[in-house]
């Protein structure tokens, strides 16, 4: 059920985080894995890692499948499709993200990044949003300039089971400017302001990633992506 609860506030302070006005609700990007890899921007994944889909028989139908073996570090998509051609995420704007994750292990790493551009000094952010899969558990991270890591929040998940993750994000280069909303199965989990945005711009990566998973085989299973411009468009 799709939750309408009030307009987002115009103070950043206030994190007042859904909009009651259908007129200005935008699907941006359905990521259906009926579209295959094509929905992505591009697929960062070595052989004989692959980024696929496949139908599990479990009623979901076509879901898309991140399939990491033993000694790859990475299995991940970059960035969205949309109308052919690669999406531009803007500074001063709201983004909403939903998707469903299962993963084959505890131990999955980053299985999301809002993932900076450029590389060693062309960046202040890595990545202002992370959030992994490491002991059972899922773990929503602020990563700030200085790589400053900030937990904020974390919750056990079991293996091989579905669950929901939207995250509202609105960017800004702003020390303080912007905020994360982060919703768990139907549930506001977590809001905080922060810096969301690096000098290079910011994109989505899904997937598997991290050297301390190089060890493992990693699946994550994912389904349901979504991004618009509010909750409503990808609960």
């Amino acid at each position: 059920m799709r939750k309408r609860t009030g307009a987002l506030a115009a103070a950043v302070t206030s994190l007042l985080l859904f909009s009651a006005a259908p007129a200005e609700a935008s699907v941006i990007w359905d990521g259906d894995a009926g579209g295959g890899t094509g929905v992505f921007s591009s697929v960062l994944c070595d052989s004989p890692g692959s980024v696929g889909t496949q139908d599990n028989a479990d009623g979901r139908g076509t879901v898309f499948k991140f399939n990491k073996p033993l000694g790859l570090e990475r299995c991940e998509a970059h960035g969205i499709t949309v109308n052919g051609s690669r999406y531009t995420f803007r500074n001063n704007s709201t983004y909403w993200i939903g998707w469903d994750t299962s993963t084959n292990t505890p131990d999955a790493g980053t299985i999301f990044q809002w993932k900076s551009y450029g590389t060693g000094d062309q960046q202040q952010q890595n990545y202002p949003v992370l959030m992994k899969v490491e002991g059972g558990v899922l773990k929503l991270f602020h990563i700030e300039v200085g790589e400053k890591w900030t937990l904020k929040w974390s919750t056990p998940v079991a293996t091989s089971t579905y669950h929901r993750v939207v995250l509202g994000i609105h960017t800004s280069s702003d020390a303080s400017g912007g905020w994360v909303a982060a919703f768990h199965n139907g549930t506001k989990v977590a809001e905080f302001s922060g810096r969301t945005w690096d000098d290079l711009g910011n994109d989505t990566r899904f997937g598997t990633y991290g050297a301390e998973v190089k060890d493992k085989r990693v699946i994550n299973w994912i389904d349901g992506l979504r991004v618009g411009t509010t909750y409503g468009d990808v609960d």
